[in-house]
């Protein structure tokens, strides 16, 4: 019997790079590093910036790896909002042009507002997820997806 992730197509080479970091507020590691060794054992190449990781770190790290397919920030302490909003800044100059897909415990206290996930869209945020079970399905897409743009265009 085949595993789930063995019928997925495996990264593209060309595209592999992922920046994985906690934000800045935030010293959760354990789930960080969790999800590095499931990222890395699925051949993706992680650059993981830990737990309390400004923007501005996520842009550089993005800058050093042109080729990074997506920037990957969890939260655990539910002030991802505040913790992110450099994340327009960075945005607008292109310095963080790659999709930018969060997960985690994103907003403080046991009930939920639906609108904490809208102002995390609007900050720029393209991405949410609430399961980390997600996260390579995701990736798999955003790699096919970036493969077709460099695609040549029929005339």
């Amino acid at each position: 019997m085949r595993s789930a992730s063995s019928r997925i197509d495996p990264p593209d080479r060309a595209r592999d790079v992922i920046v994985l970091g906690v934000t800045a507020s935030d010293a959760h590691s354990v789930a960080n590093q969790l999800i590095a060794h499931h990222l890395r054992s699925e051949g993706y190449t992680v650059v993981n910036l830990g737990a309390c990781t400004p923007v501005e770190e996520f842009a550089r790290a993005v800058r050093e790896h042109p080729g990074t397919l997506a920037v990957v920030i969890g939260s655990l302490n539910g002030h991802a909002y505040d913790d992110l909003r450099d994340l327009p800044a960075a945005r607008a100059t292109g310095e963080l042009a790659c999709p930018v897909i969060l997960g985690g415990n994103l907003s403080v206290g046991s009930r939920k507002d639906p609108r904490a996930l809208e102002r995390l869209h609007r900050l720029g945020v393209d991405h949410i997820l609430s399961e980390m079970g997600e996260l390579v399905p995701l990736l798999r897409d955003l790699a096919r997806q970036a493969a077709q743009s460099r695609l040549p265009r029929a005339v």
